[in-house]
């Protein structure tokens, strides 16, 4: 579980965040939604460490981690499994190279060791058979899900996901969704998502809170999302044709 009380973060005179508090809970997959620079990535930066906020906590269960030196942080961001908005994978490694890299940073584990995880890992993601191609000869969504191997290959107690379903065609966004979610609740993980695909809200959003200019001006479940009162809400959440013809026939029944 992760807990985020009363934090604030602005730059010079512009206020990216303000008092915002949310319980991130284990076991679940927790949504971090809002248009475009209204905050997201400043959130889960001063949530990792990447900057420092001005007030407010950030408690990975329970342990203050801003209050926290180096050393003690670092024991924390072991614990922490990445997935970025690009896969982020090195371009230069293998398949296996690129799944290996973090246990060959952060352990000490004999090669066989490490191999036996990656295509333990591999094989979760649905791609033990691609382990000696290179990034450049895989599809979006399999650098995506080699990428899911790599941020679980350290048995993570959290995960934060930016964007996960960034460049992907719908199909292949419900997979990495339905990966995402089975992940995180098969290995009882604190999962953290940004994204503003409403798509992934319906899908995975067991806990979401959303922001809008800095502001949370709402917390609550994907169920109960779409029957929100909340103006901004709605304006975000119907921003679609779709969802508007969903509305209306809510609203009709």
């Amino acid at each position: 579980m992760i807990e985020v009380r009363n934090l604030s973060k602005a730059f010079g005179e512009k206020v990216i965040l303000k008092d915002f508090s949310f319980t991130f809970e284990r076991g679940k997959s927790n949504l971090i939604i809002g248009e475009s620079g209204t905050g997201k990535s400043v959130l889960t930066k001063c949530m990792v460490g990447l900057v420092n906020p001005e007030e407010g906590e950030v408690l990975y269960d329970g342990q203050d981690f801003l209050k926290m030196n180096f050393d003690e942080r670092k024991v924390i961001r072991q614990q922490i499994g990445m997935l970025f908005q690009g896969a982020a994978l090195f371009d230069s490694m293998t398949v296996e190279e690129n799944v290996m890299f973090p246990l060959s940073m952060f352990t000490e584990m004999p090669y066989e060791e490490k191999l036996e995880r990656v295509l333990f890992c591999l094989k979760r993601v649905n791609l033990e058979n691609v382990i000696k191609l290179y990034p450049a000869e895989l599809s979006g969504g399999m650098k995506k899900r080699v990428a899911i191997a790599r941020a679980i290959s350290l048995k993570p107690k959290y995960l934060f996901c930016d964007e996960p379903n960034s460049g992907l065609d719908p199909k292949t966004s419900i997979l990495i969704d339905e990966l995402i979610k089975e992940i995180t609740e098969e290995y009882n993980i604190t999962t953290v998502v940004i994204t503003h695909d409403m798509n992934s809200v319906l899908e995975i959003g067991d806990n979401i809170a959303f922001l809008h200019k800095g502001l949370k001006l709402w917390e609550g479940t994907k169920k109960e999302i779409l029957r929100s009162t909340n103006k901004e809400l709605s304006e975000f959440v119907y921003a679609t044709k779709f969802l508007k013809q969903f509305r209306d026939r809510l609203e009709n029944e």
